[in-house]
């Protein structure tokens, strides 16, 4: 990769932050962040459904192979976003590229999203579609999540209270800079500060006293999985960009559960930003990095 490419990429996402002040609506920045990534175009099959009364799309690769259909494999996408913006469309281009490396296909979420739905809602929307999954027939063998930034760490949340219910769990999970700590204490908060394009310490904080809305614990971790006891995790892939502002977010999670005896493989990219793999349509090193994700779930799944 150039440094042209990864310099157009920031210059990006630094143009749409500057269009931004106090009298941006959200309902603006969530037009404006979809249409950030929507060039990313990827031939895939799309079929809308309701997983347990949640918004949700079946995504399937045109090259993810038929076998894999056949078997009834899936991953169960989350979106980041601060748990604000985010959506299936912004990250189309990420799911219909992991769905053709994993070879399955992918449900994703459009979980409800703060203001107008805070903690726990996310929570319980992805609670609704595993259980509509298993609902469905589906196996937990045959069941990955996945997910990125606040949908990472949505996910790792929705295994702990699956396995705190005593809910079978899927078979595996990878995550892409998961949001997993709502206090911004993480050393790469100050050290990745002048690196990152994306985040400051000071809007994680905003979004997640949105969010919580100070009727929850920041520390509670059906919100911040990094203080949840980790013992019984599924095996984890955690896949983190070098200078993402979150990227102690991902290390402190994957020391703390290999700690507790999960299988976690972590997995940093050197002057990558945060979930660089949203920019497929743009940088090798994303696109090879989602090849590495699917890789990894094809196995599990297998």
């Amino acid at each position: 990769m150039s440094d042209a490419a990864l310099d157009a990429v920031i210059a990006k996402i630094t143009g749409l932050l500057a269009g931004w002040d106090r009298s941006t609506t959200v309902p603006e920045m969530r037009r404006d962040n979809d249409a950030l990534y929507a060039h990313d175009k990827v031939p895939a099959e799309v079929t809308e459904v309701s997983a347990g009364g949640v918004k949700a799309s079946w995504i399937e690769a045109g090259d993810a192979g038929e076998p894999a259909a056949r078997l009834g494999r899936l991953i169960l996408y989350l979106h980041g976003g601060g748990f604000h913006i985010g959506s299936v469309a912004s990250h189309f281009g990420l799911i219909a590229r992991l769905s053709a490396a994993a070879r399955c296909r992918v449900l994703a979420l459009e979980y409800r999203l703060a203001p107008e739905h805070r903690f726990p809602a996310p929570l319980e929307d992805s609670l609704a579609a595993y259980d509509w999954l298993l609902g469905q027939g589906y196996e937990p063998a045959n069941i990955a999540f996945a997910g990125d930034s606040a949908g990472g760490g949505l996910a790792l949340s929705t295994m702990l209270a699956l396995r705190d219910r005593g809910s079978p769990l899927p078979v595996a999970a990878a995550v892409m800079s998961p949001w997993t700590e709502l206090e911004a204490s993480g050393e790469s908060y100050v050290s990745r500060a002048a690196e990152d394009p994306m985040f400051t310490r000071k809007t994680v904080l905003g979004l997640a006293s949105s969010y919580l809305d100070g009727a929850t614990d920041p520390r509670d971790p059906r919100a911040a999985p990094l203080y949840g006891e980790l013992a019984g995790l599924p095996p984890l892939m955690i896949q983190s960009g070098e200078r993402d502002i979150l990227l102690d977010d991902s290390r402190r999670f994957a020391e703390k559960a290999t700690a507790a005896g999960v299988d976690v493989t972590l997995d940093l990219w050197p002057g990558m930003i945060h979930v660089f793999q949203l920019f497929g349509a743009d940088l090798p090193q994303a696109r090879e990095a989602i090849v590495k994700l699917g890789t990894y779930l094809e196995a599990k799944l297998a």
